[in-house]
C-alpha cells in the first residue's frame, strides 16, 4: 500500500501526530541549519580576522621580530613562536627584497607566494583569510609576514553546537510529548469515545445511552448531535415498539378469535381471493365507469381553478374539433371557443359553490344550427376547486316538446271537436231539411203545392218568377252549399275524434307514393295549382328500404294533403322564380322510415311554421280551406302509426315536411287509426 494512502487511512489523531511532529522536525533541521550556517559565518568573518590581528600585532613587537630578518633561522624561530596559535594555517617572512626566507605549514601543505609580489596575485585565488604584516629591521628596507587563517572551526565549536542542537532536539520531544497529549486528551479521546459509543449502540441496539458532554467546539457540536440523533432513534423506537406491541396484541386477539371459528384459515384464504376478485372488479369497473364517461353523448369538461382543461371526453373533441392531447392544459376559451362568453357564469361557479343551468343556446347557422344545453357543476376534493362543464344536444328534444305540444293541442282539440260536431249537428241538420222542403214546396211536379195556389187564387209560375226574380233560388242554393260546408266540416270533426280498429300491413313506400302522384296528376283541384306534368318531380326512393308497417289509405291520405299544399305554395311565387319542383325522398334511418316531401315554394314564416298542426288553423282565404289537412295528417302519422311528423321552412325559399315511421311492427302496440275525406 503507498506511503500516501496509509497515511490517508491513520486514525484523526495519528494524523495530527504525525503532522506535529514533521512540522517540529522541520523545524529542528532548520533551526540547526541557520545556527551552524551564522555560526560559521560568524567565525570565518570575525573570528579569523581577529586571530590574525593579534598574532599581527605579537609580531609587530620589536623583541620579536628584531632578528627574524638577519638569517632563515631567526625567521623560522619566530614562525615557531607564533606557530602556537590554533587560528594560524599557514605563516611566511619575506625579507627587505621580497623573497620568501622562512614559512610555516599546519596541516595539509598550503602553496604560498615565493616574492612578496606575488601576493595580491596569490590572493585572486586562494579564498582564505590572510593578513601582511610590516616587520621593521633597524633601518633597513621593511620586511613582510604573511599570516593565513585556517578556514576550520574548532571542536569546542563544533560540541557546543552538537549540545545545543541537543538540547533542541530534548526539548522539541518533550514540547511534541506535551502537544500530543493534549491532543488526545482534546481531540482523540472524544472522538474514539464518541467511535465506541456509536459501536455499542450498534451491538447493543440500545439507544438510551448518551455522548458524554465535551467542550464547545465542533467535537462537543458533534456529541450533541449524536445524543439529539440517539434521542429521536429512541423516540422512533419507542413508537415502533408500541406499534409492535399493538400489532402482536392485535394479532393475538385475531389469532384468539380465528381461535374460536373453524376453518380460519379457508375462510382467510378465500377472503383474500374474493378481495382480489373484488379490486380486479372494481378495476374493471373504474375503466368501464371512463369508457361510460367517454361515450356519453354529452360533452363533459373539467376545469381547474384558473380555467384551464384538466378532463375532456370524446364527445366534447368531436363538438369542439379539439382533439384530448391538444385541449389538455389549454384555457377553455381556446380549447372551446363558444364557451368563451359563458366564463363570467364558469367563474362564479367556482366562487360560490353553485350549479349554473344555461336552458338553451345555440350554435351553428342555418340547417346547420344546433341547441345545447349548458350545466356548470361546482368540483371540490384533494386536487383543489374547479369546474364541470357538461354541454347537452337538446336539438332533438327541443323537436319533440314541439311535437308533444302539437300532440296535446290535438288531444285537446280532438275531445273538444267531438262535442262540437254532435251540437253542430242537429240544426245543422235542420238548416239543410229546411232547405230541401222549399225546394220541394216551390216545385211545380208537387199536386199539393198547385192545389194550395190555386185555393189562394196565385200560380206556381208566377211565384217562380217573382223568385227567379230576387235571386232567392241563388240565395237557397248558397244555403245550402254553405249548409253542405258546414256538413263537411262536423264530419272531419267528427272524423278527428273517432277511433277504429285497423290492422296495419307491411307498405311499398315508394309505391305508395307514386300511387299518390297518379291521383294528384288526375285531380282537378290540384291541376288548378299545380302542373304535374310541367314542373319536376324529383323521386329519390333509398334503396335499402324495404316494407314499413303501415295503413295504406291513410298514408295515401297524407301524402295527397302534402302533395297539396306543395302545389299551392308553388303557385303562389312570384313568375319569374325557377321552375316548382317537388322532391319526394325516402330514407333509411333506424329505428324510422323517413319520408320527406319538399318543396321550393314561398315557404312561411316561424310563426305560422310553429301552428302548422293546430286544427282550423290555416293562411289560406276563407272558402278555400277548413284548416284540418295538417292537423288530421299529423294525427295519422303520430297517433295511428306512433311515428313522428315535423317540418322545416324558409321564408321565399321552401318547406320540407319530414314524416317517420317506426320500421319493425312488432314493436308496436295494436293500432287504432283514423279514416277521413279531406
Amino acid at each position: 500500500m503507498p506511503l500516501r494512502q496509509r497515511l490517508e487511512n491513520l486514525p484523526v489523531g495519528q494524523k495530527l501526530l504525525a503532522a506535529l511532529l514533521m512540522l517540529l522536525a522541520t523545524v529542528l533541521l532548520v533551526a540547526n541549519f541557520t545556527f551552524i550556517s551564522a555560526a560559521y559565518w560568524i567565525s570565518h568573518e570575525s573570528t579569523a580576522p581577529q586571530a590574525l590581528q593579534t598574532l599581527g600585532r605579537l609580531s609587530s613587537n620589536p623583541d620579536l621580530i628584531t632578528q627574524a630578518l638577519d638569517s632563515p633561522e631567526k625567521a623560522e624561530a619566530l614562525l615557531n613562536e607564533i606557530g602556537s596559535y590554533a587560528p594560524l594555517r599557514a605563516a611566511a617572512i619575506y625579507d627587505s627584497s621580497g623573497n620568501l626566507i622562512a614559512q610555516l605549514q599546519h596541516g595539509e601543505h598550503l602553496p604560498l607566494p615565493e616574492h612578496y609580489r606575488q601576493i595580491e596575485a596569490w590572493s585572486l585565488t586562494e579564498l582564505r583569510s590572510h593578513q601582511v604584516t610590516r616587520l621593521h629591521h633597524g633601518d633597513q628596507p621593511l620586511g613582510h609576514l604573511l599570516l593565513v587563517a585556517s578556514s576550520e572551526l574548532p571542536t569546542a565549536f563544533y560540541t557546543g553546537t552538537f549540545t545545543a542542537s541537543l538540547g533542541i532536539l530534548v526539548f522539541s520531544v518533550l514540547l511534541w510529548l506535551v502537544v500530543s497529549r493534549q491532543i488526545k486528551r482534546l481531540v482523540t479521546h472524544p472522538i474514539h469515545r464518541l467511535e465506541e459509543l456509536s459501536r455499542q449502540v450498534t451491538r447493543e441496539e440500545n439507544y438510551a445511552l448518551r455522548a458524554a458532554p465535551g467542550n464547545n467546539d465542533e467535537i462537543g457540536s458533534l456529541a450533541e448531535a449524536f445524543n439529539t440523533m440517539l434521542s429521536r432513534i429512541e423516540a422512533r423506537e419507542q413508537e415502533l415498539k408500541r406499534a409492535r406491541d399493538e400489532a402482536q396484541a392485535a394479532y393475538d386477539q385475531a389469532q384468539a378469535l380465528a381461535e374460536e371459528t373453524r376453518h380460519t384459515n379457508r375462510k382467510l384464504e378465500l377472503e383474500v381471493q374474493v378481495r382480489g376478485k373484488i379490486e380486479k372488479k372494481l378495476t374493471g369497473f373504474q375503466n368501464y365507469l371512463n369508457s361510460i364517461i367517454d361515450s356519453m353523448p354529452s360533452a363533459l369538461i373539467a376545469l381547474d381553478e384558473q380555467l384551464y382543461v384538466t378532463q375532456w371526453n370524446q364527445e366534447a373533441s368531436a363538438l369542439s374539433g379539439t382533439r384530448l392531447d391538444e385541449a389538455l392544459s389549454q384555457p377553455i376559451y381556446l380549447a372551446f371557443e363558444p364557451l368563451k362568453p359563458f366564463l363570467p357564469q364558469l367563474k362564479d361557479t367556482i366562487e360560490n359553490h353553485q350549479v349554473v343551468k344555461i336552458e338553451r343556446v345555440t350554435w351553428g347557422q342555418g340547417e346547420d344550427a344546433r341547441h345545447y344545453a349548458l350545466t356548470f357543476y361546482p368540483l371540490t376534493g384533494s386536487g383543489g376547486r374547479g369546474v364541470v362543464i357538461r354541454i347537452d344536444d337538446i336539438t332533438q328534444r327541443l323537436s319533440l316538446e314541439d311535437m308533444m305540444v302539437q300532440s296535446e293541442k290535438m288531444l285537446s282539440v280532438g275531445g273538444l271537436a267531438a262535442g262540437m260536431a254532435h251540437e253542430i249537428n242537429n240544426p245543422l241538420g235542420a238548416i239543410l231539411h229546411n232547405v230541401q222542403n222549399i225546394r220541394r214546396r216551390l216545385s211545380n211536379e208537387l199536386p199539393k203545392n198547385v192545389e194550395t195556389a190555386e185555393q189562394i187564387g196565385i200560380t206556381l209560375d208566377a211565384i217562380s218568377q217573382y223568385l227567379q226574380a230576387r235571386e232567392v233560388p241563388q240565395l237557397l242554393d248558397g244555403i245550402q252549399q254553405a249548409g253542405a260546408r258546414a256538413a263537411k266540416i262536423v264530419t272531419h270533426m267528427l272524423s278527428f275524434s273517432r277511433r277504429s280498429n285497423r290492422q296495419m300491413s307491411p307498405c311499398d313506400l315508394s309505391a305508395l307514393i307514386e300511387q299518390a302522384v297518379d291521383i294528384a296528376n288526375n285531380d282537378f283541384d290540384l291541376a288548378l295549382g299545380f302542373d304535374f306534368k310541367g314542373h319536376a318531380i324529383i323521386r329519390q326512393f333509398d334503396p335499402q328500404l324495404g316494407p314499413v308497417p303501415g295503413i295504406p289509405n291513410e298514408l295515401e291520405q297524407v301524402l295527397l294533403n302534402l302533395l297539396k299544399n306543395a302545389a299551392q305554395a308553388i303557385n303562389q311565387r312570384s313568375a319569374n322564380m325557377e321552375p316548382g319542383r317537388i322532391i319526394l325522398r325516402t330514407k333509411l334511418s333506424p329505428p324510422w322510415a323517413e319520408i320527406q316531401v319538399e318543396d321550393n315554394g314561398v315557404g312561411m314564416p316561424e310563426h305560422v311554421r310553429k301552428r302548422i298542426f293546430e286544427p282550423f288553423f290555416t293562411t289560406k282565404e276563407v272558402g278555400q280551406g277548413t284548416g284540418l289537412g295538417l292537423s288530421v295528417s299529423y294525427f295519422i302519422i303520430t297517433n295511428n302509426h306512433k311515428g313522428q311528423m315535423e317540418v322545416q321552412s324558409t321564408l321565399g325559399q321552401g318547406t320540407c315536411f319530414t314524416l317517420r315511421l317506426p320500421l319493425a311492427s312488432n314493436l308496436l302496440p295494436s293500432h287504432e287509426s283514423t279514416t277521413m275525406e279531406l
